[in-house]
């Protein structure tokens, strides 16, 4: 009894200092879900999830990465490792039209983009850099480690830092590193070490609607991971730390369901949500009712638990809120929005900023780049910033560049080029431009292929080289269609229902990536050289074997030695008789009796010698 006694009170000890270890340290973490869904007017259906996880500690000090709760662990050694400040990794698969679908919640290029701002204390940036992209590569299964000093750019002023910094970071760029990999392929290899950096992983919570089979056979599909400090009061007296993790799927519901626009969670995801994730502090999902009109109108089952009205800079919409902490029911909550006519398409209105980028030439020597950027904006210019990467193989010549706006010359604001070395750096071209009210502005821009050695043409040569999207950064004077979370907290719900005064608005856009081909060299020109080299040294190496190690010996030549001799040759043999014993010990006594008369010859010639 004692020994049980003694047994029983260490149990309990331990579990009073894990439970007290738990509390002092779940304390530190909050974690918050969300889920928004948008029926676009070109039929579309936008989804977006939002996993917010807010840690309360200095990212400066190393020593608070030490216990893990809510927080990846996984992630939270790396940023500790390399010294990072903030972090921003987005693997997108499509193209986000912006003409069409609107401003996105988060945007992102075609492939991989990742850029990095490290902590002031970094000794060696570069190798920090180029430490901490093997790192996440090997993290997100991805092909971040092809991303090297030929294709790493520093802007001066794109990319700048989101979260709570000091006014070093804004003068200085040194401690950014941007790239981006524009041919990456994103599958579920990317989605399951993704969605293992979650608390629940896809066990439960809104994750659970994670289908890679369905999520990954649609127009738009994006992975993004946000890591930034910020403060949790006005004066920024308490840090914390922030990672926000977001996907984006768009599904186009008629070619899915045979022409009908009725969509529902089971139809786009092929299952429900079951529940909450039991550690998050909030779960929320929000469907997007502004556009369901009396001439248009659609019902949305079941009955959400609220309904809400966001105001941001002049637009207003309305909500429908599943608030899945309240959700009761012992089934899958299947949220399905059905119209009860036929659907009305309308023809989508243009946001005020979008891009447009394409090549002009053709032949395989030179060429140009230009992009068209649009403003809608009837009354107010705008000012943005115009940031193109391109690799060394595409060889910019820069007293080309020309800005017309409206059959006009427009003179940049600001402009910063870098010309790009061979194998070592690429060329960068950033401006700030001003857009007068509803003009197409033009920036085109010749340039001249490289040739490549044989050896750096990829397997699929002959489908081309793919550059890089131009970035777009400008901030809105309106929030008309706009869905971004504010620069305070990533999470939507505050954005949307909480920050009804922000007067600024933050957007950054993409322009589509560009197929370029360069000279490929006749590969099948080394085979043709590997074969008549071969077909030489053997007839050589042939030629001399035989001359030293051939045995030459005369012949015949009244010896016949076709196929027909060799066959009565054969036959002959084989008629001939074998000879009987008598005439084999006759022979031999001959043989013997001879042998005899020599060898006595051979004596009496001796003796005569002798004699003599």
């Amino acid at each position: 009894m004692a020994v049980c006694w003694r047994k029983c009170g260490t149990v309990r000890m331990i579990f009073l200092m894990l439970l007290i270890v738990g509390v002092c340290y779940g304390n530190q973490d909050n974690f918050d879900e969300e889920l928004y869904i948008k029926p676009l007017s070109s039929g579309h259906v936008y989804t977006h999830f939002q996993f917010t996880t807010t840690w309360d500690i200095d990212i400066h000090d190393q020593s608070s990465f030490v216990h893990y709760n809510l927080f990846p662990k996984s992630l939270g050694q790396i940023i500790n490792k390399y010294s990072v400040q903030e972090l921003h990794l987005s693997l997108t698969q499509g193209y986000w039209r912006h003409d069409k679908w609107g401003y996105p919640i988060l945007s992102a290029p075609p492939g991989a983009e990742l850029y990095v701002w490290f902590q002031e204390n970094t000794i060696n940036i570069d190798e920090s850099w180029k430490e901490l992209v093997n790192a996440l590569s090997g993290l997100f299964c991805a092909s971040l480690n092809f991303i090297d000093e030929a294709i790493t750019i520093i802007p001066q002023l794109t990319a700048r830092p989101n979260g709570a910094a000091s006014d070093k970071y804004s003068r200085n760029s040194a401690y950014l590193r941007y790239a981006s990999l524009p041919r990456e392929i994103v599958c579920t290899e990317n989605l399951t070490p993704w969605k293992k950096l979650l608390p629940c992983d896809s066990k439960a919570g809104i994750s659970t609607l994670f289908n890679a089979i369905q999520m990954y056979n649609t127009n738009f599909h994006s992975l993004a991971v946000h890591l930034r400090p910020v403060c949790k009061d006005p004066s920024c007296t308490s840090p914390a730390l922030e990672l926000s993790q977001s996907l984006s799927v768009v599904f186009d519901p008629p070619i899915r369901e045979h022409g009908k626009q009725d969509w529902s969670l089971w139809k786009l995801f092929g299952r429900g949500v079951k529940g909450p994730c039991p550690v998050a502090s909030s779960s929320n999902v929000y469907v997007d009712i502004t556009d369901n009109t009396t001439s248009n109108p659609a019902q949305l089952s079941p009955e959400p638990h609220s309904v809400m009205t966001s105001s941001r800079g002049g637009d207003t919409r309305l909500y429908a809120v599943y608030d899945m902490k309240q959700w009761t029911g012992q089934k899958q909550l299947l949220i399905a929005m059905k119209w009860t006519g036929k659907h009305q398409y309308t023809d989508p209105q243009p946001p005020q900023i979008h891009v447009h980028r394409f090549v002009t030439g053709y032949g395989q020597d030179k060429g140009g780049i230009t992009c068209l950027l649009y403003n809608h904006d009837p009354e107010k210019y705008q000012s943005v910033i115009y940031l193109d990467t391109v690799p060394w193989f595409i060889r910019l010549h820069f007293h080309t560049l020309k800005i017309e706006s409206n059959n006009m010359i427009l003179k940049p604001d600001w402009v910063k080029y870098i010309p790009g070395q061979d194998r070592s750096r690429a060329y960068m071209l950033e401006m700030v431009l001003t857009l007068p009210p509803s003009s197409t502005t033009s920036i085109s821009i010749d340039f001249e292929r490289a040739f490549l050695k044989w050896t750096e043409h990829p397997p699929d040569a002959n489908i081309g080289f793919h550059i890089s999207s131009a970035v777009v950064s400008t901030v809105l004077h309106h929030g008309i269609n706009y869905t971004s979370p504010d620069q305070t907290s990533a999470r939507l719900a505050q954005s949307m229902f909480s920050n009804t005064n922000q007067k600024d608005f933050f957007i950054r856009l993409y322009s589509e990536i560009l197929l370029i081909q360069l000279p490929v060299p006749d590969f099948s020109m080394p085979y043709n050289v590997i074969c008549l080299a071969c077909t030489v040294v053997a007839i050589a190496f042939g030629s001399l074997h035989n001359l030293t190690t051939r045995n030459f010996s005369p012949l015949d030549p009244n010896k016949k030695t076709g196929l027909k001799a060799k066959i009565s040759a054969l036959f002959s043999k084989l008629k001939r008789k074998p000879k009987s014993e008598e005439e084999k010990v006759t022979k031999g006594k001959g043989e013997k009796v001879k042998t005899q008369e020599r060898e006595g010859t051979t004596g009496k010639d001796t003796l005569a010698e002798g004699d003599s």
